[in-house]
């Protein structure tokens, strides 16, 4: 069979006269505003956490000072007989991709760099999802209504709700990748799947499944693709990840749960219910659709119940292949209002994190948050400190910060190392890790630090020979 990399697909590339790329990009502006104004505010109200904010903030300051990725925070969860400093993040999860957020933190070596990092790769997809609507779709008014959807979809408001994570980069990614392929541009697409393994250890099966989509189209290209992806996938898993583990394992094939596959699908349903909505269930109308099944197979089949529901991050990588399956539909002569997916949208928003932008509340400060920033402010610049998980990320930029978690105070054995923290600060309402802060507060007393400062339930002890 013949190379079909000039050929163009069956179905109409473009609809009616080449259109303004005004509506997209004003579409996408409108949604990088909101996921930032929102991003920045829940972090100065202390809505972020060490758990996973702190955790990816310390591994691009590794980045930017030219150091492979490690946090001292992952500790807190490090496999038993970890004592060193900083845990490999590389022995975690596999996001060589985050390299690219280190010059940018270079030069603003502030933590809100990831956020509207985040915020940014968010509205790159929307603007992609746009332009393809616009390109694919009769409808002048396509390419807003389809962007505005895809950009209040559950899916990515969950992403900005929880943190940052680097699958944010695979969001833009699949959305190039998929508009690629509804435009006929094989090896582009190819190209643009091809970066997937960068970002996650997982998403190298999913490149594999778009270069059999690939295949009936451009079969050199698309075998090639689907070995390079199932072949990334077995080179991190079994060789990358565990030689940077200091067990030698990838710790995710073990998890430490009891439930079976048939455990959970009432949680489970709402994921799928939910992803259905957001596209009328017509995401189940193109062949793209295969490419939701390698994330929703780990997902549902996993022990972890954290990895069923529709909250947390997750499902964004779901968001912009469901959404290019959508406008493949809709040119396909499926019969729906443009609009309805924007209505579907609207009506889950209540229940979506950005909901608070109209609420009052999130914009008044309360006496407990001014307090925990008068605690952040006792701690000089480059001290080693402890802090509790929702004050944590407001610390990583200028000193070195553990978890208050269990453990954290003890001395190591080796007695050519001082101890790990000289600084406390706690907020006695953070609840993760499970009775870690009441624990080490009290050791921390008992061991004669000294309490320097409280206020509503923000503390601030300092050890007595530091």
């Amino acid at each position: 069979m013949a190379l079909l990399s000039a050929r163009r697909p069956v179905l109409p590339r473009a609809v009616g006269p080449r259109r303004t790329r005004a509506a997209p990009a004003l579409t996408s502006a409108v949604v990088l505003v909101l996921y930032a104004v929102y991003s920045l505010r829940e972090h100065r109200r202390f809505g972020t956490s060490g758990y996973d904010l702190g955790i990816f903030a310390q591994a691009v300051r590794s980045y930017a000072e030219l150091r492979t990725p490690a946090s001292e925070i992952r500790t807190a969860t490090a496999p038993p007989g970890f004592d060193g400093d900083a845990y490999p993040l590389l022995a975690d999860h596999f996001h060589p991709v985050l390299a690219l957020l280190g010059p940018l933190y270079r030069l603003f070596p502030h933590v809100e760099v990831l956020l509207l990092g985040q915020s940014g790769l968010v509205a790159v997809s929307v603007y992609v999802i746009s332009r393809a609507a616009q390109r694919h779709l009769p409808h002048p008014g396509a390419a807003v209504s389809v962007g505005l959807a895809f950009g209040l979809c559950w899916g990515l408001q969950q992403l900005a709700g929880f943190d940052f994570h680097e699958v944010a980069f695979a969001v833009p990614l699949l959305a190039l990748a998929c508009r690629a392929h509804l435009d006929g541009r094989w090896r582009a697409a190819a190209c643009w799947a091809a970066c997937l393994p960068l970002v996650k250890e997982d998403l190298g099966v999913t490149t594999a499944v778009f270069g059999l989509l690939l295949m009936r189209h451009h079969r050199r290209g698309g075998a090639a693709l689907c070995a390079f992806g199932a072949a990334s996938t077995v080179l991190v898993v079994c060789v990358v990840l565990p030689a940077w583990a200091p067990d030698g394992r990838y710790g995710y094939l073990n998890q430490p749960y009891a439930h079976g596959v048939l455990e959970g699908w009432p949680v489970k349903s709402l994921t799928l219910a939910a992803l259905l909505a957001v596209t009328l269930g017509l995401v189940l109308r193109s062949p793209l659709a295969w490419l939701l099944l390698p994330t929703l197979a780990w997902r549902l089949t996993s022990p972890n119940p954290a990895y069923w529901g529709p909250e947390l991050h997750y499902s964004a990588v779901l968001v912009p292949v469901a959404f290019a399956a959508l406008i493949d539909a809709l040119r396909r002569g499926a019969r729906i209002p443009h609009f309805a997916p924007l209505l579907v949208a609207l009506v889950l928003l209540p229940g979506q994190p950005l909901r608070d932008l109209a609420t009052p509340g999130f914009w008044e400060d309360s006496p407990r948050q001014g307090a925990a920033r008068a605690a952040l402010r006792l701690v000089p610049d480059g001290a080693r400190v402890a802090a509790s998980n929702s004050l944590a990320p407001h610390l990583t930029d200028r000193a070195r910060v553990r978890l208050v978690a269990r453990g954290v105070l003890d001395r190591p054995d080796r007695p050519d190392r001082v101890a790990p923290v000289d600084w406390i600060v706690a907020d006695t309402r953070d609840l993760f890790p499970a009775g870690a802060v009441g624990a080490v507060l009290h050791r921390a007393e008992v061991l004669g630090w000294r309490r320097i400062h409280e206020d509503h339930g923000v503390v601030v002890l300092r050890r007595p020979d530091g």
